[in-house]
């Protein structure tokens, strides 16, 4: 298989974490949505990753769609989702707010990289700014609630994936304050001391305890 896009994006690092832990071989392309545009668009006409290119030849494109796969193919013992009742509507639920946050954030550097300055909306920005740090805060509520290892229980899982790949990336992105979300940094800062996110790990990223 081979995974296309670049690990600064959560959306594509979740999937490579995932591929890792699931004991998938995959050929990374790491490929940039602004130079490498027309070479994603041959596998995904929207020109977004991560898109994965199976062994047949077909391509599957959106990273839920991906894990499921993924998941389906691991087989429900080793599937990083729970399959039924209360855990997955819960990691699913923490997942969507992981993702909410990531889709903020990617808002607030599209008006920054793509803007000029004296056309730049700040009440937007703002906005978006809000809407990302009260996600954070719902997350970091939840990881200090968690009475268990990993967000859902002993075992890590996408959880766990999802909401490491977006706080890393927004920290670095967009210089979060560390200090008004301990709760969620520590489990941050351990998953990233893992071996799996250390080899997909973020450019310009460098854990902190």
């Amino acid at each position: 298989m081979q995974l296309i896009g670049m690990l600064d994006s959560p959306y594509v690092r979740r999937v490579a974490v995932s591929m890792h832990l699931l004991g998938f071989e995959f050929e990374h392309h790491s490929w940039s949505v602004g130079k490498d545009q027309a070479a994603i668009r041959r596998h995904n006409p929207l020109g977004r990753v991560p898109a994965l290119i199976l062994d047949d030849g077909e391509t599957l494109v959106e990273s839920a769609a991906i894990l499921d796969y993924l998941d389906e193919r691991a087989g429900p013992e080793n599937a990083l989702l729970p399959a039924q009742g209360a855990p997955p509507r819960k990691a699913l639920q923490l997942m969507a707010i992981a993702t909410g946050a990531a889709d903020k954030g990617v808002s607030q550097l599209y008006e920054r990289a793509f803007r000029p300055e004296d056309k730049r909306h700040a009440p937007w920005v703002e906005r978006c700014r809000g809407q990302m740090e009260d996600a954070l805060q719902a997350l970091d509520a939840e990881a200090g609630a968690a009475d268990s290892e990993w967000l859902l229980g002993t075992r890590w899982a996408q959880a766990d994936i999802t909401v490491t790949a977006v706080a890393s990336f927004l920290h670095e992105a967009l210089t979060l304050d560390r200090a008004r979300y301990p709760a969620l940094m520590q489990r941050v800062a351990r998953a990233e001391a893992l071996t799996a996110f250390g080899l997909y790990r973020l450019p310009f990223f460098t854990p902190q305890a």
